[in-house]
């Protein structure tokens, strides 16, 4: 099996300035997740590397330069699932976390649990000594500045790029999906997205193939985007890549033009990259192939 791992750096509009940082940040994600794979590790390590990434990276809406919540806080998501069994982790509302997608992996692979959220999230990390938590870690200059500009009501709050997530093939045709969120700017405290929520933000099948999605989260819920992807590509792979834009253009008029996108890789290494926003970031790394990336679908 050719190993893939494939990255979007969130949908929405991404501001001009960071057109540069967002195609470097998913361009080296898709590289780390590679290395992994070439190294022998499987698609979880893989993808969880890829994620670990951008949750580094502050152009990113995760992990640090996450956005602020209504009170100046930060909560952040993150959500795992492997295709072999199917099994899950996810967490949501956690406080001042940089690292909660390995959170995400700890909830997945050492309970008996698919989803945790805020103290008891923060506890089970405490307890295993993983994350790294604390304001410095997250807080970055342009997530407190938009955050500022939004609460004084002369910027827009919505559709902006948000999201992290890669899904990894690997040598032994497993699949892997994995992303990593701040949610949504000005969000209530507490609110949590799709992005932990498997068969919303993620899902992962060794038949159907393993899916990441981006954009309003409450749109994605509504309609259960993650698994009704899968099922759709499954049904007719040749047709996959418009069917899903028609799926992702049928949402988003739905819901006022909400910011919709996802990748989506099935066992055999089919891809497709979809969105209904002025960009979304990605990178696909295909074997030994150079990494290509973009702004807009492949």
């Amino acid at each position: 099996m050719q190993p893939i791992v494939l990255i979007h750096g969130g949908a929405g509009t991404i501001a001009e300035e960071l057109h540069e940082a967002a195609l470097a940040g998913v361009s080296a994600a898709a590289e780390i997740g590679r290395r992994a794979l070439q190294s022998g590790a499987d698609a979880v390590t893989a993808a969880v590397a890829a994620v670990r990434s951008m949750e580094d990276e502050p152009a990113f809406n995760a992990g640090r330069g996450a956005c602020m919540n209504a009170d100046g806080d930060i909560e952040v998501d993150a959500g795992i699932m492997r295709s072999w069994d199917r099994r899950s982790g996810a967490v949501g509302g956690v406080r001042e976390l940089r690292d909660p997608i390995l959170l995400a992996r700890l909830v997945m692979e050492q309970t008996p649990h698919c989803l945790l959220v805020g103290q008891g999230a923060e506890a089970l990390a405490r307890r295993h000594q993983l994350g790294h938590f604390g304001r410095a870690e997250v807080e970055t200059t342009k997530a407190r500045e938009r955050w500022l500009v939004a609460r004084s009501g002369q910027g827009a709050r919505d559709n902006r790029a948000d999201t992290v997530g890669a899904i990894a093939l690997d040598h032994r045709g497993h699949l892997c999906a994995a992303g990593s969120t701040g949610g949504v700017l000005l969000k209530i405290p507490g609110r949590v997205g799709d992005t932990p929520i498997v068969g919303a933000g993620f899902y992962a099948d060794p038949d159907l193939g393993a899916c990441c999605c981006t954009g309003v989260g409450e749109a994605i819920l509504t309609h259960m985007l993650a698994y009704r992807a899968l099922t759709l590509a499954a049904a007719a792979p040749e047709a996959a890549s418009a069917r899903l834009r028609a799926l992702c253009a049928e949402i988003s008029a739905a819901h006022a033009g909400a910011a919709i996108g996802l990748i989506l890789l099935r066992p055999d290494g089919q891809r497709v990259l979809v969105h209904q926003s002025d960009h979304m970031s990605w990178a696909v790394a295909d074997g030994e192939q150079p990494v290509i990336a973009g702004l807009r679908r492949e």
